[in-house]
């Protein structure tokens, strides 16, 4: 049995001191250069050997990884899948059915620092195990609230937000320790489809348990327990490997976390990590956005065209807008990120910048089509759905590769801090506000325009057109991340193989001499 699952309960057990000895056939450093600042990536062998898993092992962590990838976003957006429905139970606008979301991400993006200090310090498959056992029952509680107690689905959606800070923080954490370079990319592709994939399933199980049951609470009691089955694969699936092994030189010392104010500031130092959030926070703004409100805005415009009977209160909203969309954001999310992924791994071989202008790409592309959607949806439904799919494959092209240039401009021991403060950025300025932004704007516009089907469709309308510019913006913020990418993953690569001394806004430390020779230590340490 492996250290992990022996030690004590969030122990850091597996990550030993003790590393394979100089020369061991297919770890860096064999090759009689160990000191080299291109280490040969280590083969399938010498993988087995730094992270005590098999092949076939790793593969298996990874897929139970991606199923509780897409159960997150399964639950996530099951709620935008019967939204009309709960906003007819509980008799709340637009600007409450925001806040939904807004909640929820909220909560996420303030939990993800707490897990992040403690995924770069403790046992993670413990952490992830508490955090979606609470997240199910939460869930699960959920769907008896009464309708006079909208203010206690709004805590409950809040409290939801543990499990996936829990999981969002480390599970990317834990493909970084198990591969390296191009197998690394392709682990974290088939991770990331899940989440288009997890979406669309939201939608879809939502919209159809509710026709099936009659009632969109039990839409909300399908996830729980899937979360159950999640926990036990967990329990029994994945082991923790040493943080960074794979990535070292096999004479280099492991690498220790710092200290969280440490870790933070010399994070934020890294100038494409900085401007690579920002943009992924465009994108966060635009899926959330989009997720939330894209099958109400389909509705409403059918009811315009006169193809759907309007939502009366106190009737159950029928419409096949959440089961088309939930099918879209499925199929344009493995088109994407696949796409996004081969591209990239194509343009590097020519291109260091490869990875951030792909993401531009991605991003500055799908702003038009996403207009167009929006302006078209007025006269045709089938020449909207057309641009949406167009808008949505081009915006899920750099999904996978954002994750893949945090873990290669970041070292090991920092990276779920890192995450971490991609969440807080990207939620706090994305979708933790986007939601409620736009019904907000929805309900401002309303209120100066005779009441109509008709206005509530243009109202939201035009408030969705915003997405349109954050997507633009958010190409400007990865084409500056492409300025900044090769210095900052060179700098990461030395310091892992202990190449280069650590520096920064927080050293602290001095050379002095210890048993013949040189060694760093901190200032406090000499003056006691």
């Amino acid at each position: 049995m492996s250290g992990s699952d022996t030690a004590p309960f969030l122990s850091q057990a597996d990550d030993t001191d003790d590393g394979p000895a100089p020369g061991t056939p297919g770890l860096p450093g064999s090759m009689g250069n160990p000191k080299s600042e291109d280490p040969a990536v280590p083969d399938q062998e010498g993988l087995q050997r730094i992270t005590g898993l098999s092949s076939g092992h790793s593969a298996l962590i990874v897929a139970v990884l991606c199923y509780i990838n897409l159960l997150n976003y399964m639950d996530r957006f099951t709620v935008a899948g019967v939204l009309p429905d709960i906003e007819q139970f509980f008799d709340i606008g637009d600007g409450s059915s925001g806040l939904i979301q807004t909640v929820f991400i909220s909560s996420y993006m303030v939990l993800a620092p707490v897990f992040g200090y403690l995924g770069d310090r403790y046992n993670r498959k413990y952490l992830m195990c508490g955090g979606i056992a609470f997240w199910s029952l939460v869930t699960l509680g959920s769907s008896f609230i009464p309708r006079e107690r909208f203010w206690l689905l709004l805590l409950t959606r809040g409290l939801v937000g543990v499990g996936e800070a829990s999981y969002s923080t480390i599970a990317p954490t834990l493909i970084a320790d198990l591969f390296v370079a191009d197998q690394r990319s392709r682990m974290l592709s088939v991770f990331y489809f899940a989440i288009p994939v997890g979406s669309g399933l939201g939608y879809i199980a939502g919209s159809k348990v509710k026709d099936v049951a009659g009632d969109w609470h039990w839409a909300l009691r399908v996830t729980p327990g899937l979360g159950v089955l999640a926990v036990v694969l967990l329990f029994l699936v994945v082991r923790e490997p040493p943080r960074g092994a794979v990535e070292r030189h096999s004479d280099s010392p492991p690498l220790n976390p710092t200290s969280c104010l440490t870790s933070s500031l010399l994070i934020v130092y890294s100038p494409s990590f900085i401007l690579s959030s920002l943009g992924f926070t465009a994108v966060a703004f635009v899926t959330g956005s989009l997720a939330l409100w894209a099958p109400a805005f389909l509705l409403r415009s059918r009811v315009v065209l006169g193809e759907t009977p309007p939502c009366l209160p106190g009737d159950s909203c029928s419409s096949s807008d959440s089961l088309i969309f939930g099918l879209i954001t499925c199929l344009t999310g493995v088109l994407g990120v696949g796409l996004g992924v081969e591209i990239s791994r194509r343009l590097r071989r020519t291109n260091p910048r490869a990875d951030p202008l792909v993401c531009a790409a991605g991003l500055l592309g799908s702003a038009p089509f996403l207009f167009l959607a929006l302006a078209c949806a007025r006269g045709s439904i089938v020449a909207t759905y057309i641009f949406i799919f167009i808008g949505e494959t081009l915006l899920s092209m750099n999904w996978a590769i954002v994750a893949d240039i945090l873990l290669y401009v970041v070292i090991p021991t920092r990276r779920s801090t890192a995450e971490a403060f991609q969440i807080v950025l990207s939620h706090l300025l994305g979708d933790a506000g986007s939601p409620y932004l736009i019904g907000s704007i929805s309900d401002r516009l309303r209120r100066d325009w005779p009441p109509s089907f008709l206005s509530e469709f243009r109202a939201l309308q035009f408030s969705l057109m915003l997405c349109a510019f954050v997507g633009a913006l958010g190409g400007a913020a990865f084409l500056g991340t492409a300025i900044f990418i090769e210095s900052d993953r060179r700098q990461a690569q030395l310091h892992v193989q202990g190449l280069l001394p650590e520096t920064g806004p927080t050293d602290d430390r001095i050379v002095v001499p210890q048993r013949g020779r040189s060694t760093r230590v901190p200032v406090s340490s000499v003056l006691i």
